[in-house]
């Protein structure tokens, strides 16, 4: 069940809803795309756990950096560099529900 995207002409953002959103670097290799949108789903759930810690809003930044949604365009990036950017350790967040 995937859905079209509309994209902008240039492929540089997605239009949802109207408003206009940096799209993911399509370069990034699949399995660690996905790897990526599952760390930055576990970031965004921290957030609603922990009301917004500094540090969970921290590690959604920290996904969406790699995944070229945010930081320096990937389109504006060496190749070299966006390798190095997707390829950069993103840590998890801590699963409370393991600790108890």
């Amino acid at each position: 069940m995937t859905e079209q995207v509309e994209r902008t002409e240039d492929g540089h953002y997605v239009v949802i809803k109207g408003r206009r959103w940096r799209a993911t670097d399509p370069d990034i290799p699949e399995d660690r795309n996905a790897e990526l949108r599952s760390i930055l789903m576990a970031w965004r759930r921290d957030v609603k756990r922990t009301s917004g810690a500094t540090e969970s809003r921290a590690g959604v930044q920290a996904a969406k950096v790699a995944l070229g949604e945010r930081g320096t365009p990937w389109w504006e990036q060496s190749p070299d560099e966006r390798r190095a950017r997707w390829e950069a350790e993103v840590p998890r967040p801590i699963d409370t529900d393991l600790e108890n």
